[in-house]
Parts: structure tokens; C-alpha cells; sequence
């Protein structure tokens, strides 16, 4: 076995732990979390990019309690303002490893902290949406999204990458409008349990 893919049956092992271990609060989640455990079980490379039609994929809400405010990026082909997030990638050793590296890369903050119960990161919500990953003139695909919530130092100041067209703040209750419900339920998830 190489080394790539040891990293990537312990990236699918800590998948379907996380998974296994997440309850949700409500009854959409709950199906959404056994779509995904169902999906991970038939796909053993069903982390990846390269697994279609449909992959699990890793994000985060970068938020700043403090100041009320989450971090949110233009995404150059989908054109919304959405959470920092991506492609899991083989060597990632878990999927809040996976999160947390996309939260950094995208948005330039160092040192954040994704939030945690009992030592452990937590998701925070599911998302499943269509996307054209693979390029424009290819069939959507589906993401199945797991979300967290990354909290900033105070005052942090964000560093555009080169993923994004536009990265800024917003206050909590001044969403920009090109954001979808699922930002907007991410945002909401993620001020009630950093409030």
C-alpha cells in the first residue's frame, strides 16, 4: 500500500467516524448525514475530486464573535459569496484537517480554531449542492459538503488568495445578496454557537 493511499483510507476512516459520530438536531440533517455514511460506504475514494458523480468536500465559516462578523469569499465560478472550502486532498489526515487547511489557504488568517465538543471538531451542518468542479463544459457533479464553523482571532485581518475574487467581512445581520440559504444557515449555525 502507498503511502498516498494509507492517507486516504485513514481520511475515509475518520469520514465515516465523524459522521458516525455527529447528531444532528434535525430531521433534514439526520438524512443527509446517512446519505453521505451511505455514500462513503459504496465509494472508497469517495473523498476525492476525481470520484464522480458525487464527493465529499470540507468548509468552513470563518467567523469573528468579537466582532460579529464571518469572513466570505466571491468564488469565481460560482459567483456567490460563499464559506471558505474545497476538494479534500490525500494528504489531508481528517476532514477537519481538510476544512481547516481550505479556511487558511482562502482566507490568509493564521491561527484559527475550528469549533470543537469535547476536544473534538465538530460539523456544524450538511450541505449537498450541484457544481460544475470538473469544468464548465462538463455535467454538474454533486458535493457533499461537511461544514464547520473556524473562529478567528480578534480583529483578524483577511489576505485574498488567488481562489477568490473578493474577500471580506460581514456583520451577521448584513449578509451580502448574492448569498444562498445554505450560507445563510451556515452563518446562523455558526453565531448561535459562538454567541
Amino acid at each position: 500500500m502507498t503511502l498516498t493511499e494509507t492517507g486516504s483510507s485513514a481520511l475515509h476512516a475518520d469520514a465515516v467516524a465523524t459522521l458516525e459520530r455527529w447528531r444532528p438536531a434535525d430531521p433534514e440533517q439526520e438524512l443527509l448525514r446517512r446519505d453521505y455514511l451511505a455514500h462513503l460506504a459504496e465509494q472508497p475514494g469517495g473523498l476525492f475530486r476525481s470520484c464522480l458523480p458525487a464527493h465529499i468536500t470540507a468548509s468552513a465559516a470563518v467567523v469573528d464573535p468579537a466582532a460579529g462578523r464571518v469572513l466570505l469569499t466571491l468564488h469565481p465560478k460560482v459567483g456567490r459569496w460563499l464559506q471558505m472550502g474545497g476538494h479534500c486532498e490525500p494528504g489531508d489526515r481528517d476532514l477537519a484537517s481538510a476544512a481547516l487547511r481550505e479556511a487558511t489557504e482562502e482566507s490568509g488568517i493564521p491561527d484559527l480554531v475550528l469549533l470543537a465538543v469535547d476536544g473534538l471538531p465538530v460539523p456544524a451542518k450538511l450541505d449537498r449542492h450541484q457544481v460544475r468542479c470538473t469544468g464548465k463544459d462538463q455535467p454538474e457533479n454533486t458535493h457533499l459538503d461537511v461544514q464547520y464553523i473556524a473562529v478567528a482571532p480578534p480583529g483578524a485581518q483577511a489576505l485574498i488568495s488567488e481562489e477568490s475574487l473578493d474577500l471580506r467581512w460581514f456583520d451577521y445581520d448584513r449578509l451580502p445578496e448574492l448569498t444562498d440559504h445554505s450560507v445563510r444557515d451556515l452563518v446562523a449555525r455558526a453565531r448561535k454557537l459562538t454567541g
